[in-house]
């Protein structure tokens, strides 16, 4: 079909309202079809004289009362699924997405966008331009959307309303990932590995983990990420810029997210719920662990010692166990690791920052995991529950090395002596009694640790708090385990049993010195 050809059955889809204008042929025809049946001619219009004179102010009328309705008719169709279109330029951009494209280029960096828009964007990196200020906090954007966004951290106005439960969110987009969690409707998968996931720009990102790209670029050093978030959080480290401030508490974070996350533990907003059970939690990470609660859902295995896992994720950071890669670095001292999340407790120790504030003993964390944890010694929540018996323990870890009692199963082995542990922190810990490492620093004095419970107790011998109190008796100590380990005396559990004999205790330490006489 040539274009002229084209054009006209394009043209065909036009749809015509009540009002619009039409062709004069179709005005000439339509005029003599009424005249014969002898309705009022079509083709007279307002102002011409009229052959029915007496109709023609009651025409007015009538027509003055036509609805005047202009719809944008969507006429051009992606080939590659149902979008539609009413401008065949909408049709091109779209189009990008599939094919890949391009075409906008930065002239000061081998960056690329599919549209303009975010080109534009882009280039406020180079020129630093950043009109849009935020009067509470002073952060800056190069974008009025931006701003209304981030001002909605302030105000906690939450217009995005989920129509299948009371969340609410800030973002259009945090409620469009809401609301997966009731449709669980996830159109993109990954060829890869089988992920899914809610919108084509989530399944990009995941898609780096399997290609090992990352167009985020740090220009003052080598790093580079996979995510915009996590360069802009990189970027602090050399600015020392912490632009995010709670209203609540004074908590000042490099990135909004942060904010959000962290603002969960003044509201109580647990916006992630199970659809099993009655779990909810603040944030997403931890509704997909649980969720491999109920479908023993660890298809990923690392294939140096069996660990499985529910993510490929896990699999990553748990390879850095064997292979000794450790990308998180401290700019402060020499400290490695090949966790974020443990690079963010040392850091702790430079800055003594602790947001977390217990509100039943004034306990502080440097981070909400470790608070959630401290909350059960006064609660008494064990969540993680053995299937084999009726052991219950307050963290993962805790439940992890009760199983290996069960199953003798103790994936992580020391390169240098061979000791096989059941859980990874435990042979991190191990680790450092041949490395000689000791991250955890006392800020009063030159004393450090190899384990973090080690300087908490430290600490009290300075301050001579002890915040963790029994409930039975009012004893007290400065550290959560030997609050643990004192609870048993009420209750009878001894969790450490003997696999030689059926001796048991309620301490670790007391098994060890047993198994030791039957060595000897």
């Amino acid at each position: 079909m040539d274009q002229k050809n084209s054009e006209i059955a394009m043209d065909d889809l036009l749809t015509t309202h009540p009002g619009n204008e039409t062709d004069s042929s179709d005005k000439s025809d339509t005029g003599k079809q009424q005249d014969e049946k002898g309705d009022i001619p079509y083709g007279e219009k307002i102002g011409e004289e009229s052959d029915h004179p007496s109709l023609q102010g009651q025409q007015t009328k009538q027509l003055d009362k036509l609805p005047v309705k202009r719809t944008r008719v969507k006429r051009f169709v992606c080939t590659e699924c149902d979008f539609r279109a009413a401008k065949k330029s909408e049709l091109l951009r779209h189009t990008r997405k599939h094919t890949g494209e391009e075409p906008y280029n930065c002239d000061q960096c081998d960056y690329s966008a599919a549209h303009k828009v975010s080109l534009d964007f882009h280039i406020t990196k180079h020129t630093g331009e950043n009109l849009f200020r935020c009067e509470d906090c002073g952060y800056r954007t190069a974008y009025m959307s931006n701003l209304t966004g981030h001002v909605r951290t302030h105000t906690d106005e939450k217009p995005y309303k989920c129509d299948q439960c009371d969340y609410s969110a800030a973002r259009k987009g945090n409620l469009d990932r809401h609301m997966t969690t009731h449709t669980e409707d996830k159109p993109y998968m990954c060829g890869e590995c089988g992920h899914t996931s809610a919108d084509r720009s989530a399944l990009t990102v995941h898609m780096r983990r399997h290609t090992g790209e990352e167009p985020y670029k740090c220009d003052m050093c080598g790093y580079s990420a996979a995510k915009k978030c996590h360069l802009e959080s990189h970027m602090a480290k050399h600015t020392g810029e912490k632009r995010f401030t709670c209203v609540e508490c004074g908590y000042r974070t490099a990135h909004m997210s942060n904010l959000s996350a962290h603002m969960r533990t003044h509201t109580g907003d647990k916006p992630y719920k199970c659809d099993q059970c009655d779990y909810s939690t603040a944030q997403k990470g931890n509704l997909d662990r649980h969720k491999a609660n109920h479908t023993g859902g660890k298809r990923f295995m690392c294939g140096v010692c069996g660990y499985r896992a529910t993510a490929r994720s896990y699999i990553t950071i748990h390879m850095r166990t064997h292979t000794d890669v450790k990308p998180y670095q401290c700019d402060q001292c020499d400290y490695s690791t090949a966790r974020k999340g443990n690079l963010d407790r040392h850091m702790a120790n430079h800055t003594g920052e602790k947001p977390y504030m217990c509100g039943e003993c004034g306990y502080r964390a440097a981070e909400k995991y470790s608070l959630t944890v401290h909350m059960r010694t006064h609660t008494g929540a064990k969540p993680y529950k053995c299937d084999l018996c009726d052991f219950s323990a307050a963290t993962k870890s805790g439940l992890n090395k009760h199983m290996a009692t069960h199953t003798g199963n103790k994936p992580y082995m020391c390169g240098e002596c061979g000791l096989r542990t059941a859980d990874r922190y435990s042979l991190t810990v191990h680790m450092r009694s041949h490395t000689g490492e000791k991250p955890y620093i006392c800020d009063q004095c030159n004393y450090s640790a190899a384990k973090k419970s080690d300087l908490d107790s430290h600490m009290a011998r300075h301050t001579g708090e002890k915040p963790y109190m029994c409930e039975e008796c009012g004893y007290r100590t400065a550290h959560r385990s030997n609050l643990t380990a004192h609870m048993r005396t009420h209750t009878g559990e001894k969790p450490y049993k003997c696999d030689q004999c059926d001796y048991s205790a309620t301490k670790k330490s007391y098994l060890t010195k047993h198994l030791a006489e039957h060595d000897s």
